[in-house]
């Protein structure tokens, strides 16, 4: 029998404070520790989607708006947008809260591929329960992507080996760049 869950089951919210470990040279926060927290956010919300353990297949997409001041906080608001048989796409929006003026602007926009091991039971996900408009858009986005993450992982994996170089030459004529 198939379980089905709503998203609302698996929501996860974050909020971390910035702290001055986490600058870069500009002294902003460094986007590969807000890459790590929305890893830890993404794992978090697979897991209460499907009670096992999951590991990150990948990132599909990150975008930075906007830098993390440092001081601010950090609050990640995710959820499970879509469900294969053992595999989930996470959604993950990132604002930065500026706490002496309360102003909130939206940092950050990933994607998160994440699947249940092999070994748990059960071998499937549950099912995603689409209560709204907004459920039925984050499904049929997370459908795509995972067909575009497909086709560039195959493309990835040599896709490119078998082209011939002229072909290689003539994909490539007219970027910036110069052969040596």
């Amino acid at each position: 029998m198939q379980r089905y869950k709503t998203v609302i089951d698996s929501e996860t919210v974050f909020t971390e404070l910035m702290v001055p470990s986490y600058a870069n040279f500009g002294d902003k926060v460094h986007g590969g520790v807000i890459l790590s927290i929305m890893d830890k956010v993404a794992y978090a919300t697979a897991v209460k989607h499907c009670e096992g353990y999951v590991v990150t297949v990948g990132v599909d997409g990150v975008e930075f708006h906007e830098p993390v001041e440092i001081g601010n906080l950090l609050t990640l608001k995710s959820r499970v947008n879509y469900v294969g048989k053992t595999s989930m796409i996470i959604g993950i929006r990132a604002e930065s809260t500026d706490i002496k003026t309360g102003k909130i602007t939206h940092t950050n926009t990933a994607y998160f591929t994440m699947t249940m091991k092999p070994s748990e039971s059960p071998t499937e996900v549950p099912g995603l329960i689409l209560r709204n408009e907004e459920d039925i858009r984050r499904f049929a986005e997370g459908k795509y992507m995972k067909q575009l993450g497909s086709e560039k992982r195959k493309m990835l994996k040599g896709s490119m080996e078998d082209k011939s170089q002229e072909e290689l030459r003539q994909m490539i004529a007219g970027e910036r760049m110069q052969l040596g």
